[in-house]
């Protein structure tokens, strides 16, 4: 059967609105429901996650928050991502789906940062055993089958003492379904409103329980489609709906002649065959040339790479899980998993936004021949204005070939081991053996970049030969057609023949390369650990638990020869590859100090050690601490006190590096830098290679003075890596309240304040602060990673590794209530989670004197994420008979960002006059934006023949954010975190 996806979305739409409304009434006309059946108790011990200890009470020191199966179910949310991305302590990750422009090995993946602090600084576990890394050292989620996950625990405080690196911010563990006894099968579709993005998803379970153990086994396929920044009206426009006319960048789809000013200026070819100044071309009214100027408010002769570019990226997964348990002996267990996992991924951007003057490995670029074919000067503008035959600089967006990347990612994970117990006296111990071995291979496929080399041969010495056809070379060194085709960069996206790129297969086949990188990981785990009592104390038994684990880490990532070399309009980049192994021991002890007693119906405490020893930098130990007190049976209390450290990465140590576009501020600009007003500093840039001191001005994009503080380089700079690197260290701690009160049965309230603070964050060294210590603060052996322009002085080449340096600080409070109230019209369950976060401040610099940045409230960039205050997530759900349903909402406090212009547009700049700590008191100009809430709804019904049949919503209001022009986690001006419309969807699910 087919049917419109369209119609379905209107369908759904409808139902949801009918359903809302009826929901009380059928409710009430319902008969009241049996009493639940509560579920079967186990006194079994169980290993909680943030303990190697198992044990029978669930509560522990520090907070973990547990999504269980039916949570899963009863939301629109499909995939382990976005599941765990709306948990309230979680922020945006450094890469997401909505972010087309980054590129490397970890486009395509989805990852989780616990408390903003960085998806690298969060730890991902699969049945208590690491996911597999990057070279990066991010744990990519994707690769995890919804349909295979039994619940997800969430540790939301640093556990380095039991699981070692990486585990700052907090831990997820993903428990996958085990013991499951016949068979199931879901079905899922949804789309936006709008009609695109849709999602399709399918997965099948099967599972076999015996008197000796089980085998559960799931298969899932999953496709999201992309949706196009251009079909949004936030995204529409580099700057939002409310400047359609600005952010376009300089480099449009009509090429562009660059001439000396004294020449007539910068030039531009019509339809029409005219040349017109580029400030007087209308892109808009191409024949008949314009009036409008070419300024920071106009599209003149400039591009909306918007229209080309993706909001969100598509991706399509296949994965299966197989999870087998067989009882050896009544004391001896043998346990495996495998999960296989694909993942296609694919982004694109607009077209390349060639500079001639800059293409290439070698500063200057090249220019175009003065003996082309196609080379105006000379020939059409020429003549009528005095002009001879020349070599000249070009423009050109190559807006016929938008740039596309396509990304394959497999996974293939196997865990095996023994577990069992054994009893000395009284007293029972449980021990268990393992290995892991996770493989992940990715592909890279690119299309759409130039290859620098063959576009000089196209723009370089061609002629008219004999046959009427434009041909390389010379009459007299006649290149082959096959071997080179010419190109004409000043004919208009639009226009056919001429030498142009629309419709010319030959020329697009000839200037636009595929480019191939590839990249493989593999981690190998040998682990053993021993857990039981030792003795007897007032409050119960001395537990203990002592472990080893040896870990290799393996990577490389190779990119295309092109890019390696230099040859394409890709960021160039080097291989990576390297390994290190680690060696590590712990122990963890349970100290019950007292149980029974008034004051003291529990006082118990833990305390962990866990020693590494990393084949790179060396070793390392790691301690926590924690307490539990119960004065009475409905109140604990609870702390934690932890140290933490996050191990220097394979690209950390051993990356190639690659090309970047940064932005920076050179301290010698004289109207943004320090050189302002300041004589010395003058002198110092012009003993240091500035021409003109008194009056040089840094150059941005497109080779022009900088019209803003930091601006992005002309040129591309040279990031790499750094083997000196050490780990990153830190101190967590959280105290926290546990309240089940008596006299409300049913209800369960949490509050924890946490802190955390990274010391010897590894970050990427800053060009500002560079040339700061090389021109301000007179350190000369700052001054050796860079070169200048020897005429316009600007920086045209500069080297930066990653640094230890500075520190991050996070503080705040979680806040969870459940409430459970059965009633005669149903049974109603509540979930609120809120995080309140107090400050979140980072500082990535040497510079003693320099401020931290201040993140909490603020939107600040795409390098360092600002925080919200408040993110707080509500769930309301019912159950009457056979019919159930779920209400969400999701919060997002205010947040402040730097007005786009107070002078320009006062009216989005309430304040103007703002004097921020983290500039040192300078002035900048800030505008508040308002809290929003995303509203889901879900209904649900239980059919007479084993099945559930679900149609819901989220962001059933269709709800947008503001605009954001600091693009938060995203490549418009919007938030990556906010919902991009109201996305409709039905489920189906059939037990067997």
């Amino acid at each position: 059967m087919t049917f419109k996806t369209t119609q379905l979305r209107d369908a759904i739409t409808f139902a949801l609105a009918v359903g809302s409304t009826a929901l009380a009434g059928a409710a009430v006309a319902q008969e009241a429901n049996a009493p639940a059946t509560k579920e079967a108790t186990t006194l079994d011990r169980i290993e909680v996650t943030g303990s190697r200890i198992r044990q029978v009470d669930l509560e522990t020191a520090q907070p973990v928050l547990s999504i269980t199966r039916a949570d899963i179910e009863k939301q629109g949310f499909q995939s382990v991502a976005d599941i765990l991305q709306n948990i309230s302590a979680t922020g945006a990750p450094t890469i997401s789906r909505a972010q087309p422009l980054l590129a490397g090995e970890n486009v395509g993946g989805q990852f989780i940062s616990m408390r903003n602090l960085g998806a690298t600084r969060t730890l991902i576990l699969v049945n208590g055993k690491r996911l597999g890394i990057s070279t990066s050292g991010l744990q990519d989620i994707s690769l995890i089958p919804t349909s295979a996950v039994e619940r997800i625990e969430v540790l939301k405080d640093g556990a380095s003492s039991i699981y070692g690196s990486d585990a700052i911010a907090g831990v997820v563990n993903i428990i996958t379904r085990t013991n499951f006894e016949g068979a199931s099968a879901n079905a899922y579709f949804g789309q936006y409103s709008q009609g695109d993005g849709a999602t399709t998803r399918a997965d099948f379970v099967l599972g076999f329980t015996g008197d000796r153990g089980s085998l559960t086994a799931a298969v899932e396929y999953r496709k999201e489609d992309e949706v196009f920044a251009r079909d949004r009206e936030f995204g529409a426009y580099p700057q939002g709906p409310m400047h359609p006319d600005r952010g376009w960048t300089t480099v449009s789809q009509w090429g562009v002649l660059n001439l000396p000013t004294a020449a007539g200026g910068n030039r531009v070819l019509n339809s029409g065959g005219d040349w017109r100044l580029l400030s007087n071309y209308h892109a808009q009214n191409a024949d008949t040339g314009g009036t409008a100027a070419n300024t920071a408010g106009s599209t003149a002769d400039k591009s909306n790479t918007n229209l080309q570019t993706h909001l969100r990226t598509p991706l399509e997964s296949r994965s299966l899980f197989v999870n087998g348990v067989f009882d050896i002996t009544d004391k001896v267990r043998f346990r495996s998993d495998m999960l296989y996992s694909s993942r296609d991924a694919e982004r694109q951007v607009a077209g390349y936004p060639f500079q001639s003057g800059s293409a290439g490995p070698v500063p200057g670029g090249f220019k175009m021949s003065k003996d082309s074919y196609y080379n105006p000067v000379g020939t059409l503008w020429g003549p009528a204005n005095g002009q001879t035959a020349q070599d000249i600089n070009f423009w050109r967006r190559t807006w016929e070939v938008p740039r596309v990347d396509k990304s394959t990612s497999t996974t293939w994970r196997f865990s095996a081991g023994l577990d069992g117990s054994f009893d000395i006296g009284e007293r029972s111990f449980d021990w268990d053996v393992g290995y892991l071995f996770n493989n992940n291979k990715v592909t890279q496929e690119n299309y759409g970049n130039l290859n620098i080399e063959r576009t000089k041969q196209a723009v370089g010495p061609s002629f008219l030969n004999a046959n009427g056809v434009v041909q390389c070379g010379s009459a007299a060194n006649p290149i082959p057609l096959t071997q080179c085709t010419p190109w004409n960069p000043y004919i208009p996206y639009g226009r056919v023949g001429d030498g142009g790129l629309t419709g010319n297969k030959a020329l697009q086949d000839f200037l636009f390369q595929r480019l191939n990188s590839s990249g493989e990981t593999k981690t190998n785990v040998y682990s053993a650990n021993l857990s039981g009592s030792l003795f007897a104390l007032p409050g119960g038994d001395f537990g203990f638990a002592v472990g080893y684990e040896h870990r290799k880490e393996e990577g490389r990532f190779i990119p295309d020869a092109q890019a390696v070399t230099g040859n394409s309009t890709t960021l160039a980049g080097g291989p990576t590859s390297g390994s290190y192994s680690v060696d590590e021991f712990f122990v963890e002890l349970a100290i019950p100090v007292l149980a029974d007693l008034p004051g003291a119906k529990e006082l118990s405490f833990s305390v962990a050690s866990r020693y590494s020893d990393y084949s790179t930098f060396g070793d390392t130990v790691n301690n926590k601490f924690g307490f539990k007190w119960k004065p009475i049976d409905s109140l604990l209390f609870r702390g934690t006190y932890a140290d933490g450290f996050r191990a220097p990465t394979i690209n950390d140590l051993y990356g190639g590096g690659s090309q970047t576009f940064a932005s920076f501020t050179d301290p010698c600009d004289t109207v943004f830098g320090a050189a302002k007003g300041n004589p010395t500093i003058q002198a110092a840039c012009g003993a240091r290679g500035v021409p003109n001191p008194a009056t040089f001005r840094q150059l941005q994009q497109g080779f022009v003075p900088s019209t803003t503080a930091s601006p992005q380089t002309p040129v591309a700079f040279f990031s790499g890596s750094n083997a000196n690197l050490i780990p990153e260290t830190s101190k967590s701690k959280t105290l926290g309240v546990v309240w089940s009160p008596e006299f409300v049965e049913g209800l369960n309230v949490s509050l924890d304040w946490w802190k955390v603070k990274i010391e010897d964050t590894i970050v990427g060294d800053s060009p500002t602060q560079m040339l700061d210590d090389c021109y301000v603060r007179n350190d000369a052996s700052r001054c050796t990673a860079f070169t200048r322009d020897p005429v316009l002085g600007y920086v045209n080449s500069l080297t930066f590794t990653s640094i230890n340096a500075g520190y991050r600080e996070a503080e705040g409070y979680d806040l969870e209530l459940n409430y459970r109230l059965p009633t005669s019209i149903g049974n109603f369950n509540l979930n609120w989670q809120t995080t309140y976060t107090v400050g979140d401040e980072i500082k990535t610099d040497t510079n003693p004197n320099g401020k931290p940045i201040q993140l909490v409230g603020y939107s600040v960039n795409q390098s360092n994420l600002g925080t919200f205050r408040v993110r707080s997530n509500a769930s309301l759900s019912w159950e009457k008979g056979p019919l159930s349903a779920t209400w969400g909402a999701r919060y997002y406090s205010s947040q402040k960002e730097a007005c786009l212009s107070a002078a320009l547009f006062p009216s989005e700049c309430d304040n103007p006059t703002h004097r921020a700590p983290d500039t040192g008191g300078s002035v900048r100009a800030l505008n508040k934006l308002g809290s929003n809430t995303f509203h889901d709804l879900e209904f649900r019904v239980a059919t007479p023949w084993n099945a559930t049949v679900a149609i819901g919503a989220n962001n059933v209001f269709d709800h947008l954010g503001p605009t954001l022009y600091s693009a938060p986690s995203s490549s418009t001006a919007y938030s990556g975190q906010f919902d991009i419309g109201r996305f409709v969807y039905m489920k189906y699910q059939q037990r067997f």
